[in-house]
């Protein structure tokens, strides 16, 4: 029987901004955003996985504006993030990193071939034709938005959307609120700086890519938990490479960790992955394509991996 997901909510978090929220943030069911300016335009932070979540995101949207979005940024090149691109009109412009346009292109339809769940309906590879690196800042009337590029963490291209004034932040899947980050196309060893990033911009309200908007004073102590958990990535790496486990072996052994109740415990098994080829001297931003980890998985799974989008 399918799992049944709440409905999704959209939610102002500031006055103009919005995010949203699409419980329950496992896999393919992400956040995203929208920020407004006072004279009218807006943009889209992210575009989500299947065709009919897309709509309803964008029906979401016509509730704040009629008109088209002035711009969407892509916070990096996941599927759950890039798979509406396509259903944007023409004339406006999608903005990435410059590695997220190369990933975008690279990864294809990998995600919706790996993730066999939903109805993903139509889908449309569309990479961002706008692209930067370092960071880019967007005005929308008086309402500054700065784009900050912060990987190799989750991805090569990971980067946030900064709210100077209002101190908001949209992280992407920098920040997982209840679920194990996924390192396997990012870096064990980036990731603690790309969490360090967003420290020191000092958010007031954070919102991630896949969970809850959290605020205040839950935003360190998530950020602590997850460099911890990337410390115990690593560590487990470093021990299990130089004994000679394969990934798998050693996402086994380690099963009883204090992250084991966090979502998506087969990461581990991935982001071991990475953290072997960052242990064999490979650069930061070397892919490890997707679907040659997936097996490994699915058999720390105990069987398909669930994708209730």
């Amino acid at each position: 029987m399918r799992k049944l997901l709440p409905d999704p909510e959209l939610v102002e978090v500031t006055s103009g901004v919005y995010a949203y929220l699409q419980p329950d943030g496992s896999w393919m069911v992400n956040n995203t955003g929208v920020v407004t300016g006072q004279d009218g335009s807006y943009l889209l932070v992210d575009t989500t996985s299947t065709e009919a979540r897309n709509r309803s995101f964008f029906a979401a949207v016509e509730t704040i504006s009629s008109q088209p979005p002035t711009a969407l940024v892509n916070t990096h090149h996941h599927g759950d993030h890039t798979y509406g691109n396509w259903l944007m009109p023409e004339r406006t412009p999608i903005i990435g990193h410059v590695t997220c346009r190369e990933d975008v292109i690279a990864a294809g339809l990998v995600a919706a071939q790996v993730l066999t769940g939903p109805d993903y309906g139509h889908l449309e590879v569309r990479p961002p034709n706008v692209t930067f690196t370092g960071s880019m800042t967007l005005h929308l009337g008086e309402r500054r938005v700065e784009l900050i590029h912060v990987g190799p963490a989750h991805t090569r291209s990971d980067v946030v959307v900064w709210l100077p004034d209002e101190r908001v932040l949209f992280s992407g899947d920098i920040v997982f609120a209840g679920g194990q980050p996924f390192l396997v196309e990012g870096s064990v060893e980036g990731y603690p700086k790309g969490i360090a990033a967003i420290r020191e911009l000092q958010p007031e309200i954070l919102v991630p890519g896949h969970g809850p908007v959290v605020r205040g004073d839950d935003i360190p102590a998530l950020l602590d938990d997850l460099v911890e958990y990337a410390a115990f990535v690593a560590e487990t790496g470093r021990e299990s490479h130089a004994a000679g486990l394969t990934p798998l072996e050693a996402a086994t052994k380690a099963r009883d960790n204090r992250f084991a109740s966090w979502q998506e415990s087969e990461r581990l098994v991935g982001n071991l992955h990475r953290a072997y080829s960052e242990l064999g001297g490979n650069p930061l931003d070397t892919r490890i394509p997707l679907d040659g980890v997936w097996h490994d998985m699915v058999a720390f799974n105990g069987g398909p991996i669930g994708c209730f989008a």
